[in-house]
């Protein structure tokens, strides 16, 4: 079945792959086994512990497809691992790790190509060398578009990216936003979130909220009317706080005059994309009365921690498929 006609597409699969240890020189990523026999992935200083990269559907591509099926995922969009995005260890470090990955990940992905695609990874401490990898990616490799963090040291209607956003345009790619844990490169999480992975659980919602605002306060969207972009896990908790970050586009005395009309903030909330990957029937007939099912997409986080044990046959309404199709150009 082939991406134009597939049954279920998923754009929120994460991809380890082995050939690009080491490719951000120092930093690593290094994939090795801790003294007490489990694995251990170090990026930078970071380690983490006891997650089973190899051998999975992380990093074995036929076990992957193995479990599509299982899943029932007739398509699958592979992104970066979050944990490498090394957005923030020096400009050329970066520049080499992306390049690496995303040739690997276009080898990986060349082998089911009625199955799997491809985001970009992308140096965005270096907006322009950015700009220039997502050109290659696309155009060389057949990527789908870029797939970054929501941090990298400037806000995301920072000038500086005007560059990037001016390339998906004139790409005509979507630009998709996941958050990674803080302190892995870059500055370390708000203490309080330290325990009990609410960096993942609580951090991970704060940062998409934040991008979801920034991009609309900051007047992203009105300077690129055709740029669409895509927010993990739902948004965050925009959904639940739509009313109160509409309220401030009416009140706040920062407020652009474009969003100080009724319905503006909620207008441009539309705009956006999400993926449904949100765990909650609640929780997403909430995001679908806020933006509309016409604006979201299957993310599973595959094979991630999140994921029912055993193997669990999805069932994803077909709407979600066609949403995904018009999100990633293929109708």
């Amino acid at each position: 079945m082939s991406k134009t006609t597939a049954r279920s597409i998923d754009i929120h699969a994460h991809a380890v792959l082995d050939e690009t240890m080491g490719a951000a020189g120092v930093h690593g990523p290094e994939l090795t086994v801790a003294p007490d026999g489990r694995p251990l992935f170090r990026v930078g200083g970071y380690q983490l512990h006891g997650v089973r990269y190899r051998g999975s559907p992380f990093m074995d591509v036929d076990r992957r497809i193995e479990a599509m099926d299982v899943a029932g995922i007739d398509y699958q969009v592979l992104s970066p691992n979050p944990l490498t995005y090394f957005h923030f260890i020096d400009a050329p470090s970066a520049i080499a790790f992306c390049k690496r990955h995303n040739e690997v990940l276009a080898a990986l992905v060349a082998r089911y190509p009625d199955r799997l695609g491809a985001f970009a990874a992308l140096p965005m401490q270096d907006p322009v060398a950015a700009a220039e990898e997502l050109s290659r990616a696309v155009g060389e490799y057949g990527f789908l578009g870029p797939y970054i963090g929501t941090e990298f040291g400037m806000r995301l209607d920072d000038p500086r990216l005007n560059v990037l956003y001016e390339r998906c345009v004139a790409l005509n790619v979507p630009l998709f936003l996941h958050p990674a844990p803080a302190g892995i490169d870059g500055p370390q999480a708000f203490p309080p979130l330290a325990g009990f992975d609410l960096e993942l659980l609580i951090g991970f919602a704060a940062q998409e909220t934040i991008a979801v605002g920034t991009l609309i306060y900051g007047g992203v969207l009105d300077r690129y009317p055709t740029l669409d972009v895509c927010v993990s896990h739902g948004g965050g908790a925009i959904a639940f706080l739509r009313g109160r970050f509409a309220e401030a586009a009416l009140k706040r005395p920062w407020a652009a005059a474009a969003l100080r009309e009724p319905g503006a903030f909620e207008q441009r909330l539309r705009r956006l994309w999400f993926d449904n990957h949100v765990h909650d029937a609640r929780s997403l007939e909430l995001l679908i009365e806020v933006v509309g099912r016409d604006r979201l997409v299957l993310g599973t986080n595959f094979a991630g921690w999140d994921q029912p044990a055993g193997g669990q046959r999805l069932e994803a309404p077909a709407y979600l498929a066609d949403n995904a199709r018009r999100l990633l150009r293929f109708s």
